[in-house]
């Protein structure tokens, strides 16, 4: 990911409304006058007073074609992750989301048995479901045995439920070497043959995102991709979105809240509040290349709100309020793929999953899964390092985030005690 400067021209309206396209993308997320005045509220409501009526009963309204499958996905679809009521699974398809996305280490499990459960009674064949080479405890990798790599997979299938996946991911991608190990691609070509897996896909939301979906494409191996994409990010994927779609590809992207502080803003207007992820879904799906996004719905109200953007144009005002977001959020928001910090760190600290784990605590509130993948990290490698760091990783970091104060939050807030 090209370093942004500090000081030069923002993006286009035009090429922002597009949906990022290549042109004029490299000089982008220039000065922020905003830059130190980000505040944010000591709760995080998700909306003042009662949702707008306009939410009630929003359904899908767009299905876009999912690469060369043949199936026609929903453009806002259901990301897992938290999920532990099936009826909510209910209520997405009653509304026409027909797209799962779910791994084993969702929940520990509890994610994959609660879709199963919710997509019982649902005719197989008009759903979507993903999951992911994995375990409960994390993501397989690429030295793993070719045999634990399916009998994870066929774990995944006893939880949920299902004769086979129509897509596996080789998930949280974070190095080519680990996108082409010989056993992830023999485990599929086995589970496939065996008719439990239909299709194989790759995901990323690592500083390397851009090299390791640039070589997903080029090696003509894979039939999806799940990506990290949100406003005024990575330069280099617009046109790896279109090589994908042109090779036939599905294109799928998440992430796409941009850390979601849009109910912890003080100075954002409830207007603002509830306007937000709506302008961000259409920004996203503004490039005809994709395929749909996934989001984590845990409750009724996700799918309320969410699917309000299904189907709907980008207007000016959307971009506004993303370009306002975007300046008040400029010193807090960690971007997947960016990585510039993490040489400068004497202790090799994972600052930027270390701060992931901080947003899906407070902004997601899923302090159990942030509390137990930062318990993973080695203790001389977790940000207990930092209390008497001199910080170099500061310097380094080219958004101006507080690094060493934000991990010594991160570390209080995330100890297991």
């Amino acid at each position: 990911m090209e370093k942004p400067k500090k000081q030069g021209k923002g993006w286009s309206r035009r090429a922002l409304l597009a949906g990022g396209g290549v042109a004029g993308v490299a000089g982008a997320l220039g000065a922020c006058k905003y830059s130190k005045q980000f505040y944010l509220l000591q709760e995080a409501p998700q909306h003042e007073g009662a949702p707008p009526p306009r939410w009630s009963e929003s359904k899908v309204q767009s299905y876009r074609p999912f690469g060369n499958t043949g199936f026609e996905m929903s453009d806002i679809s259901f990301g897992c992750s938290g999920l532990k009521d099936p009826a909510v699974v209910r209520r997405a398809l009653d509304r026409g989301i027909n797209y799962f996305d779910t791994s084993p280490d969702y929940s520990h499990t509890r994610s994959e048995k609660a879709l199963g459960e919710g997509l019982r009674d649902f005719p197989r064949d008009k759903v979507f479901v993903a999951s992911k080479f994995c375990t409960p405890n994390g993501h397989l990798d690429k030295d793993t045995p070719t045999e634990e790599i399916v009998r994870s997979v066929e774990d995944s299938l006893q939880r949920i439920g299902t004769d086979y996946l129509d897509v596996a991911l080789i998930h949280a991608v974070n190095s080519v070497d680990r996108l082409m190990a010989p056993t992830f691609h023999e485990a599929f070509d086995r589970l496939k043959q065996a008719g439990k897996v239909r299709y194989i896909g790759v995901s990323s939301h690592t500083p390397d995102l851009e090299a390791v979906m640039r070589a997903a494409v080029d090696s003509g191996r894979f039939d999806m991709m799940m990506v990290a994409y949100n406003f005024a990010n990575w330069p280099l994927l617009p046109q790896i979105f279109a090589d994908a779609h042109a090779s036939g590809m599905g294109v799928v992207a998440m992430k796409t809240l941009k850390g979601a502080y849009h109910t912890q803003l003080s100075d954002f207007t409830p207007t603002e509040r509830e306007s937000f992820s709506q302008a961000a879904f259409k920004w996203v799906l503004s490039n005809q290349n994709m395929s749909g996004l996934v989001v984590t719905m845990k409750g009724f109200e996700h799918i309320d709100e969410y699917l309000a953007a299904s189907g709907q144009a980008m207007t000016d005002s959307d971009l506004a309020l993303l370009e306002r977001y975007d300046q008040l959020t400029r010193d807090v928001y960690c971007r997947p793929g960016c990585g510039e910090c993490l040489a400068s760190c004497p202790y090799g600290v994972p600052i930027d999953d270390i701060l992931r784990y901080q947003m899906y605590a407070r902004s997601y509130g899923q302090e159990k899964v942030a509390m137990t993948d930062y318990a993973r990290v080695a203790p001389e490698r977790n940000a207990s390092q930092c209390a008497s760091c001199s910080a170099p990783c500061e310097s380094a970091c080219p958004y101006e985030i507080p690094i060493r104060q934000r991990l010594t939050q991160a570390h209080r807030e995330l100890t297991l005690t």
